[in-house]
C-alpha cells in the first residue's frame, strides 16, 4: 500500500506542471489586456507601463512561466492584479467556504440518494421504482442554476423563510474563523444561534449542489442492487433464511459500494472545484466564484492559482477514494 501511495504522490508533480503549462499558455493568449482592466479607463500610459513591470507582465512568457513556478516552490502563489492581494490566503478562504458547501451537499444527496436507491431496486418497475427514477433523472436533468434562482424566489423572496444569498448575517457579528468552516467555527465558539444562522444560509445552496450527488447514486446503486440480486451468494442467503432486511442493508449494499465509492469521489472531487454558476447566482463565497470572477477581469495569477489549488484537491481525493474501496473490497490489491 505504502509502495502505490508513494507512486501516486509521485505523479502529482507530472499531472500539475502540465495543467500549469495549459492554464498559462491559455491564460495569455486570451485577447485583453489585465493590466488597462486593473488600472481603470483613468490611467496614463506611464501608470499602466509600470503595472505592467511590477507584475512582470513586461518579460517573455517562458521567463513569466519560470518565474511564477519558482515563486510557487517557495510557496508563494502571487498577487492579484485587480485587488492587489496575496493569492495564497485567499484561495485558503475561499475553499474552505466550498468544502463546507460540498459536505453538507454530499450528506443530503447521500441521506436521500440511498433511500431511493433502495425502494427503487426493492420495488422494481413498481410506482415507488417509477417515482424514484423520476426523481433521479430530473435532478439531473433541470439546470441548477435555474434551481437556485426558482428556490430564491420562492424560499427568499415569497415565503421568506430562507435568505436569498451570501453566507452569514451581514447584520450579526461575524463568527471567529478558526477552521475557516463557520459550522465548524461556531460550534466550537458555542454559539448556536449562528450555527442556525449559518445552515439558514447554507439550505439553498446546498440543496442545488446536491442534486448531482442525488441523481447519480440513485442510478448507480439502483443499477448495481439490480445486477447483484441475481448473484449465487444472495440466492444462497436467501435460501438459508436470512431475513430479507438484512439480505437488503448487508448483503447487497456492501458488496455494491465500490462503484458508487468511485462515482460519488469523482462528484466530490468535481464539487470541490467549486460550482461557478451556484456560487455565482447564490453569492456564495467559494472558490469556484474566485475563479470566475479571475478570468472575467483576466487576472492571471489568481485563475493559475486556483487551477493549481483544484487539481491538488481533485488529486488527493482521486487518491483517497482509490484507497477507499479497496479497504471495503481487500481482493482489489495495489498495484
Amino acid at each position: 500500500m505504502l509502495r502505490y501511495i508513494g507512486r501516486r504522490l509521485l505523479l502529482i508533480p507530472i499531472v500539475l506542471i502540465g495543467l500549469s503549462l495549459a492554464t498559462f499558455f491559455i491564460s495569455r493568449i486570451v485577447p485583453g489586456d489585465p493590466v488597462k482592466l486593473a488600472a481603470g479607463p483613468q490611467a496614463r500610459p506611464e501608470q499602466i507601463e509600470r503595472m505592467r513591470e511590477e507584475f512582470g507582465l513586461d518579460r517573455p512568457l517562458v521567463e513569466q512561466y519560470l518565474r511564477y513556478m519558482g515563486g510557487l516552490l517557495q510557496g508563494n502563489w502571487g498577487y492579484s492584479i485587480s485587488n492587489r492581494r496575496e493569492v495564497g490566503p485567499d484561495l485558503v478562504r475561499f475553499f474552505t467556504a466550498t468544502l463546507e458547501l460540498t459536505i453538507i451537499s454530499t450528506l443530503i444527496g447521500l441521506i436521500i440518494g440511498i433511500p431511493l436507491a433502495i425502494v427503487s431496486a426493492r420495488w422494481r418497475d413498481r410506482w415507488p421504482d417509477h417515482l424514484s427514477r423520476f426523481l433521479s433523472i430530473g435532478t439531473a436533468s433541470v439546470p441548477v442554476f435555474w434551481i437556485a434562482i426558482i428556490l430564491q424566489i420562492i424560499l427568499a423572496q415569497n415565503l421568506r423563510v430562507l435568505p436569498a444569498s451570501g453566507r452569514f448575517d451581514p447584520r450579526a457579528e461575524y463568527p471567529q474563523v478558526v477552521s475557516g468552516m463557520l459550522t465548524v467555527d461556531t460550534l466550537l465558539a458555542g454559539d448556536l444561534n449562528g450555527f442556525g444562522t449559518t445552515l439558514r444560509y447554507m439550505l439553498i445552496p446546498a440543496i442545488c449542489q446536491s442534486f448531482l450527488v442525488i441523481s447519480v447514486i440513485t442510478r448507480q446503486l439502483r443499477g448495481d442492487m439490480l445486477d447483484m440480486m441475481n448473484k449465487d451468494f444472495v440466492r444462497v442467503a436467501r435460501a438459508n433464511g436470512i431475513p430479507e432486511r438484512m439480505i437488503w442493508l448487508r448483503y447487497l449494499m456492501k458488496n455494491t459500494l465500490i462503484a458508487t465509492v468511485s462515482m460519488l469521489g469523482f462528484i466530490i472531487g468535481y464539487q470541490l472545484g467549486g460550482a461557478p454558476l451556484i456560487e455565482y447566482v447564490l453569492d456564495w463565497p467559494g472558490i469556484g466564484q474566485y475563479a470566475l470572477k479571475a478570468a472575467l477581469l483576466l487576472d492571471f495569477q489568481p485563475i493559475m492559482g486556483a487551477t493549481l489549488f483544484i487539481g491538488c484537491v481533485v488529486v488527493v481525493v482521486n487518491l483517497l477514494t482509490d484507497l477507499l474501496y479497496r479497504s471495503i473490497d481487500p481482493r482489489i490489491g495495489f498495484r
